[in-house]
């Protein structure tokens, strides 16, 4: 068909299928999120304007697939009316997604949900040098996988052992799972190495004394991971940050490091991989320093 600029198109949400005049036109979600009323619009969005097929995709959203050229106005119209837009491809910062967090999963150490929407109404649809996926897990469990996106943010709790009325029971050292809760003489912890604990707060919940603690609870950052045709799992920040607006301000920080340092086509990863995450911490640093 002549006339219409299917580049711009997939930058809107809207990708060309093999089909001669049809479309896949992706929705913009955040964290997989619709109300009962949405949900019913989209599956009437599909029979009137699609073949009324809907796709689920991987990352929390939905597609309505076989959508002729001349229906798509029509269809952003009767979405945008329900309080639905259109996602984004291309170079620009994807739709967030997240699981439930807290207030929903009882293993759930921070609010997700929240912070899902700030991020995504702070940074969907900018612009970046290739696609920039933004993941949040609630918890050490990493349902929604933090390392997998260029920018993950994992739920974190670190203990701290106060040995104030320990017994000696060794139940901490039992639950660590990568025993990061070193034994001491007694059988008791005798120290905890930080770079091996994965922020799970097993050993604070199993002590029967309250004498481990909570050292830190919040967000851990993870930056360049990526799946595709090479994939790679994106590496921990040292931080660990307390509150959901440094968390903002963080990806604000990564995301202005990418611009300035990455080259175009070129995933964070490849690029921190290019110039050293160092540098990224180097860029951090004032931001990082207040809560490590």
């Amino acid at each position: 068909m002549s006339g219409i600029d299917y580049r711009e198109l997939k930058r809107g949400g809207v990708m060309r299928q093999e089909r001669e005049d049809r479309f896949l036109v992706r929705l913009h979600l955040v964290a997989g999120t619709l109300d009962g009323a949405q949900a019913r619009a989209v599956a009437e969005a599909a029979e009137r304007f699609g073949s009324g097929a809907l796709h689920l995709t991987s990352r929390q959203g939905i597609e309505i697939p076989d959508v002729p050229s001349g229906a798509l106005v029509a269809l952003k119209a009767f979405l945008a009316a329900r309080g639905i837009g259109f996602g984004v491809c291309g170079p620009t910062v994807r739709g967030v997604v997240a699981c439930q967090g807290r207030g929903v999963c009882p293993n759930g150490v921070i609010e997700t949900l929240n912070l899902a929407g700030d991020l995504d109404r702070t940074f969907f649809g900018a612009p970046a040098p290739h696609k920039f996926k933004i993941g949040i897990s609630g918890c050490a469990n990493n349902c929604l996988k933090a390392e997998e996106n260029d920018l993950g943010v994992k739920g974190w709790v670190e203990p701290r052992w106060s040995g104030e009325g320990c017994t000696g029971c060794g139940l901490c050292l039992t639950v660590c799972p990568t025993k990061a809760v070193r034994a001491g003489a007694d059988g008791g912890p005798g120290g905890i190495e930080r770079a091996r604990c994965i922020g799970c707060g097993d050993c604070i919940t199993a002590c029967p004394s309250g004498s481990m603690v909570e050292r830190v609870r919040g967000h851990r950052i993870f930056v360049g991971g990526k799946l595709g045709r090479a994939p790679s799992l994106g590496r921990p920040l040292a931080a660990v940050l307390t509150r959901p607006e440094e968390v903002t301000a963080a990806v604000a920080e990564a995301l202005e490091f990418f611009r300035l340092q990455g080259k175009p086509r070129e995933r964070f990863g490849d690029t921190l991989r290019r110039v050293g995450i160092e540098a990224l911490e180097v860029h951090l640093g004032a931001l990082q320093g207040k809560s490590a």
